[in-house]
């Protein structure tokens, strides 16, 4: 099974959130309320998700957090990434050219998940916030 980390999950909560109130300064504090999740960690995957300029931070008195792109323009690939890093199926897809596992030397299965993977990030890249949303 491919399962996402909680923090990636909430991040997409936290988009969808924003998504309803595109335009508008939004603080960890309000959309902590929002979407019933504990603020703490609200504004960790607030700060993940402006660090990888999904979201922009804006600091001040009437700072807050809004969307970079619409909601159409934000790939799902693009939040899982800046959650939990680049997509890779298998250690081997992960991390490229270097060591894979202990038993890369005899292993006849090395560089076969490469197609899977392409197939996996070229079905999630079709996906969109919006569409998560709608």
């Amino acid at each position: 099974m491919i399962k996402l980390s909680k923090l990636t999950d909430y991040a997409v909560v936290i988009l969808a959130a924003m998504v309803s109130e595109q335009g508008e300064r939004l603080t960890a504090a309000g959309l902590a309320e929002k979407t019933k999740l504990p603020e703490p960690t609200v504004a960790k995957v607030l700060k993940i998700l402006a660090r990888e300029n999904v979201i922009e931070s804006i600091r001040g008195v009437n700072g807050g957090y809004v969307l970079m792109h619409s909601a159409q323009e934000i790939k799902i690939t693009s939040v899982i990434a800046a959650m939990d890093g680049p997509l890779a199926i298998a250690a081997c897809v992960e991390n490229g050219q270097g060591a894979c596992c202990d038993h890369e030397a005899s292993c006849s299965i090395k560089g076969k998940w490469t197609p899977v993977n392409t197939a996996i990030r070229n079905a999630l890249d079709g996906v969109t916030l919006a569409d998560m949303v709608n």
